[in-house]
C-alpha cells in the first residue's frame, strides 16, 4: 500500500516537473504577445476617472477570464481531434497580429485623433460617461479575446504532441498567467499617477523628496504607456513573423544569412502591410457601395 502511494507521488512529481519545463518553454514563446497584451491593456485601462480605474480594470479582468473559459475547451477539442487545425488557426492569428502591427506603424506615421478618453469627455451626463465607459470595456474585452486565442494556440502548439493532461495543465497555467499577471501589472501602472499625487500631497514643503518622487511617477506614466505601445508593436511583428517563418516551409529558409530575429521582423512587417492594404482597399470599396 505504502509503495503504491510513493509510486503515485513520484508520478505526480514527474508530471509536475514536465509541466514546469513545458510551461517555461511556452512562456518564452508567448512572452512577446504577453508584452503586447500588457501594453494594449495598460492603454485601454487608462484615461478613466481616477476612482473608476480599478472597477473598470476588474470588469475587463472578469471578461478576460470568461474569454479563457470559452476558448480553452474548444482549443483542447481541436488538439484532441483535429490537431492540424491548430497550425491553420495559428497562421490566421499571425495575419491578424501582422495587420495590427502594420496598422499601429501607419497610425504612428500618420497620426489619428482618438476620442475614447472618458476622463476628458466634456458636457456629458453621468449616463453618457458610463455608456462610453462600457463601450471602452467592451472594446478591451474583444481585444483580449483575440490575444487570448493567440496565446492559447501558441502555447498549445508547443505541447501538441504531449499527453492531453499535460496539455491541459500547461495551457491552463499560461492562460492564468496571461490574465492574473498581465492585469495585476496593469493595475499597478494605471494607479501609478494616483500614488504620485498622494506623495506630492504628503507634506506642505515644496521641492521635498516626496514631491520629486511623486512628480516623477506622474510624468512617467504617459511615457511608460507610450513606450510599452512601441515595444508591443515590435513584438507583434516579431511574433507574427515567427509564426510564418516556423510554419511555412519556404519562409523558414528565406534569408539564411540574415539573423532569424531580423527575418521574422521583416516577414511580419511585409505581410502586415499587405494585409493592411487589402483591408483598407476593402473598406473603401464597401463605403463606395
Amino acid at each position: 500500500m505504502a509503495s503504491g502511494l510513493f509510486a503515485l507521488l513520484d508520478d505526480i512529481a514527474t508530471l509536475m516537473d514536465d509541466v514546469a519545463v513545458m510551461s517555461k518553454v511556452a512562456a518564452k514563446k508567448t512572452a512577446a504577445i504577453l508584452g503586447d497584451d500588457l501594453a494594449v491593456n495598460a492603454e485601454k485601462a487608462s484615461g478613466f476617472v481616477s476612482n473608476r480605474e480599478i472597477p473598470v480594470l476588474w470588469a475587463i479582468t472578469k471578461g478576460s477570464l470568461l474569454n479563457k473559459a470559452i476558448i480553452l475547451p474548444f482549443a483542447f477539442l481541436l488538439s484532441a481531434f483535429v490537431p492540424v487545425a491548430i497550425t491553420y488557426i495559428l497562421l490566421l492569428g499571425g495575419l491578424y497580429l501582422a495587420y495590427e502591427g502594420a496598422e499601429k506603424i501607419y497610425e504612428y506615421i500618420v497620426p489619428h485623433k482618438h476620442h475614447n478618453d472618458v476622463s476628458l469627455a466634456n458636457n456629458l451626463t453621468e449616463d453618457q460617461i458610463l455608456a462610453k465607459e462600457k463601450e471602452k470595456i467592451k472594446s478591451a474585452i474583444v481585444t483580449d479575446f483575440i490575444l487570448s486565442v493567440e496565446i492559447i494556440i501558441i502555447t498549445l502548439g508547443t505541447v501538441v504532441g504531449e499527453p492531453m493532461l499535460e496539455q491541459i495543465l500547461v495551457v491552463s497555467a499560461i492562460s492564468m498567467l496571461a490574465t492574473i499577471g498581465v492585469y495585476g501589472i496593469v493595475a499597478l501602472i494605471v494607479r501609478m499617477d494616483e500614488f504620485g499625487y498622494k506623495l506630492i500631497a504628503l507634506n506642505e514643503r515644496k521641492d521635498s523628496f516626496s514631491d520629486k518622487v511623486g512628480l516623477l511617477l506622474v510624468n512617467a506614466l504617459p511615457k511608460i504607456i507610450k513606450g510599452m505601445g512601441f515595444i508591443g508593436t515590435i513584438a507583434l511583428l516579431l511574433v507574427s513573423g515567427g509564426i510564418f517563418v516556423h510554419n511555412i516551409g519556404f519562409m523558414h529558409h528565406l534569408f539564411p544569412s540574415i539573423p532569424g530575429i531580423i527575418t521574422e521582423f521583416l516577414v511580419g512587417l511585409v505581410i502586415g502591410f499587405i494585409v493592411w492594404g487589402i483591408i483598407e482597399l476593402g473598406k473603401k470599396l464597401f463605403k463606395k457601395k
